[in-house]
Formats: C-alpha cells, structure tokens, sequence
C-alpha cells in the first residue's frame, strides 16, 4: 500500500544541494500521484516536474524586503496552499522538510486538519540561528510535532538539548544513488586532464566553498606532505564565496600548480572524479555555529570504494565511522588532519580496508531504497 503524504519543502530538485536530493529520491520511491509535494518554483523547474511521478506543487517564495517580517508572504503561500490541499486530499501525514519556514506551516495544517506531523531537522539550521524569535519559532515546531526525523546522532543530541521528547525523535540517515556513485568507473582521462604522474596521490573535496568547510586548512597541510615525499594534488569540485580566497592561499603557501578548483562539473563526471582520487577530504570545523549536519558526499565517497577524511565538528561521525569507513580529526588545526593523510596516503592497504569497508556500508543500509524503507516505517 502507498503512503500519502503531503510533502513540504523549500528546498526540491532542480535546486542544487544534498537536502533537495534527498526529498526527490525518498518520496518518488514512496508513492505516485497520491504523494503532493509544495516546493519552491526555480529556474527549470516546470521541465523536471513534467516527468515526476509525484504531484509536485510550486510556489513563488522569494522574501519581499519591505514586508516585515519578509518572509510573511511566504509563509501565506505555503499555508492557503498546503491548507487547500490537505483540505481536499486524504494525506496520511504531513511531513515537513525543516523547522522553518515549512515545519510551522505543516504544524498548523496538520492540527487544523486532523493529521500527524514529522519534521525533519538536519543540524546546520539547529546551531546556526542564535537564541532569538526565529529559534524560538523553531524550537516550537519541533516541540508540537509528533515526530522529529534526525539526519544523524548530533542532530538527535541537539534536539534533545532543545526541549524535544527523545521518543520523538527518529533517525535517518541521508542516502546516496548507488547506481551512479559506483567503484569501477573510467577516470584516467580525469587524471590526464590535471598533468598527474602515475605515482601521484590526488586529494578531493567536493561542496560548497565556504569557511566551515575547511578547504584551507587542507591547502595548508600540501607544502608539509610534499617535503616527505609525496607527490600530492589537491582537486577542489564546487563553487562559492571563498574562490579568491583559496586561490590567494594556494599562492601564498606556494602550492598552486598542485591545488586544481574545478567549479561545477558534469553530473556524469561527479561519480569519476570521486573515482579518480586517493582519499576524499571535508576538513569540516565550526564556525560561529556553522556546523556540517551530516555530509552526504561522505556517503558519495564512500559509495566509490573510496576512504574519507572529516572533521569531527557537528553530524559527520554518523557520516565518516571513524576507523572503519575513514577517520575523524579535529579540523580546526593541520596538526591532526596531516596525519591522517599521511596515514592514508602512504599506505595503500590502510585506503582498501576503509574503503571497502564504506562502499559495504552504503551498498547495504545507505541507498535511497533503504532510506525510504525506513521513511515508509514512520510512526506518522
């Protein structure tokens, strides 16, 4: 039997990200038509939709600055919208992709129509917002769900510590496409296209170039790696605010013929360059809050046969099982990051044993299918 949900999220295929992923491959792999998704309209959005098979409703939901607060129109959107269709369809549940802005609009219409609400919270959202009204709002939403669906064990601590009952709470960890992020795909030419020898050790990382992410410090760690011996490239897969920055620094540290920022790359491409490297990196550290909830490129690394290095900062222990899929260092220093990759780097039975050990992983409790197994076994 299908489940019938209706769906709310900001954040839905096209739109780029790990969360908009994660809502298109649990709920397509849920239902049909009788699953209706809200969801933001974007550029391209009218040509994903024609071939979704759930109901995909998009909305306008930009802020209008001289609203206060701005995002009330948003919030009217998303409520006449999802109070409409809850009004004339018989969901199940109501399941909400975060606290704000979708979870408090899913709580009100879930208890003016008389339907069960989970939420999902995936860590960033939970730290990064301070102690003011939007924490307050937030804090409420998850308080009155009745279940809070936690992306990893630090999202569920951080929960707990917000007020919400533990036997709420359940947890999921996000997937990864094990069709596409496979060992065994052709990378040579990948290689060839960054002038690497055949004894060079190439470092990735893939996601958003932001601070917390910790691209720098693994620029820092290259000169030292290079002086013992190793012939090490460092190659960079994403866009973001701090381009320039890790441009200068690569100069400025003297490795920027072996630190490669490739941008965006090709879709197909993705799967091959996780194939391509030695060991994946996200040197992830807290900044001011700004924490990983959990990092599904993890999980991407690992689906490749792949080792990963995180940071111990925020949800990535649920992400990285430290010893047994990668290791975990604390990312706010070089110190202990260069030594995992010294490690890893110049032991090549030390890389099979954690790779193998994630790829074993994720084939089996970490594809999409298993997530929305677990997601169809809801209390709600």
């Amino acid at each position: 039997m299908h489940n019938r949900y209706l769906v709310l999220t900001e954040l839905f295929l096209p739109t780029k990200g790990g969360t908009a992923v994660w809502f298109d491959e649990v709920y397509r792999r849920l239902g049909g038509k009788e699953i209706h998704i809200v969801t933001a309209d974007v550029p391209g959005a009218h040509e994903y939709d024609v071939g979704h098979p759930n109901n995909v409703h998009r909305l306008n939901l930009k802020r209008v600055p001289w609203l206060r607060p701005e995002s009330l129109a948003m919030y009217l959107k998303f409520f006449a919208k999802s109070l409409w269709l809850a009004l004339t369809n018989r969901f199940d549940a109501i399941h909400a992709g975060r606290a704000l802005p979708e979870g408090l609009v899913a709580w009100l219409v879930a208890r003016l129509t008389g339907r069960p609400v989970a939420i999902y919270a995936h860590g960033e959202e939970l730290t990064g917002w301070g102690k003011g009204k939007k924490y307050k709002a937030m804090c409420f939403a998850l308080r009155h769900a009745d279940r809070v669906i936690a992306n990893s064990d630090f999202t569920r601590d951080t929960l707990v510590g917000m007020g919400v009952k533990p036997e709420r709470i359940d947890l999921i960890h996000p997937g990864v496409d094990i069709a596409r992020f496979r060992p065994g795909l052709p990378f040579q030419d990948l290689r060839d296209s960054l002038s690497l020898g055949a004894g060079a050790k190439l470092i990735l990382s893939v996601g958003r170039l932001s601070r917390r992410k910790g691209f720098d410090t693994v620029i820092r760690c290259l000169p030292d790696l290079t002086k013992s011996g190793l012939n090490v490239h460092y190659a960079i897969v994403g866009i973001g605010e701090d381009e320039a920055y890790l441009d200068a620094l690569a100069r400025e540290v003297g490795v920027a013929e072996r630190v490669h920022r490739l941008g965006h790359v090709p879709m197909d491409d993705l799967p091959r360059w996780y194939n391509a490297c030695d060991v994946f990196v996200l040197a992830n550290r807290d900044v001011g809050g700004d924490t990983e909830g959990f990092g599904i490129v993890f999980l991407e690394a690992a689906a490749c046969g792949k080792p990963a290095i995180a940071g111990r900062a925020g949800g990535t222990g649920s992400a990285v099982l430290d010893g047994v899929t990668g290791v975990r260092v604390d990312a706010s220093s070089s110190a202990e990051l260069l030594q995992a990759f010294s490690s890893i780097l110049n032991d090549e039975d030390t890389r099979k044993r954690l790779g193998a050990a994630g790829l074993a992983r994720t084939t089996q409790s970490l594809s999409w299918q298993a997530v929305a197994e677990r997601t169809r076994l809801l209390k709600v």
